[in-house]
């Protein structure tokens, strides 16, 4: 089975960035679309950003364009998301997640990472 676990999360300031990693194991990585998630206390889990298989198609939520890119590297099976001038509003636990290119459902979650940025 998919194993995911995220790393670089932290605490930073306004304008600050951070990126995260997302390393994946159990599976061959390059079947599967990629996503970034993130929750903030009392809130629901949000869609951040996704990747295709092949890394060609990027989405990105309209809070986060322009400032996140996210990225993947097939033969590192590894997920990244660059966050730059991240404001306290990007305050969350950020989740990566996995869809199988034949599926429509994911597949598995990582444990997700704190991500702080202080005002």
């Amino acid at each position: 089975q998919v194993q995911l676990e995220e790393s670089g999360g932290g605490l930073v300031q306004t304008g600050a960035s951070l990126r995260l990693s997302c390393a994946f194991s159990g599976r061959t990585f390059n079947n599967y679309h990629m996503y970034w998630f993130r929750q903030a206390p009392g809130q629901e889990r949000d869609f951040v950003a996704s990747i295709s298989w092949s890394g060609i198609n990027t989405y990105y939520a309209d809070s986060v364009k322009e400032r996140f890119t996210i990225s993947r590297d097939n033969a590192k099976n590894t997920l990244w998301l660059q966050m730059n001038s991240l404001k306290p509003e990007d305050t969350a636990v950020y989740y990566c997640a996995c869809r199988r290119t034949t599926a429509t459902g994911y597949e598995s979650w990582g444990q997700g990472t704190q991500v702080t940025v202080s005002p």
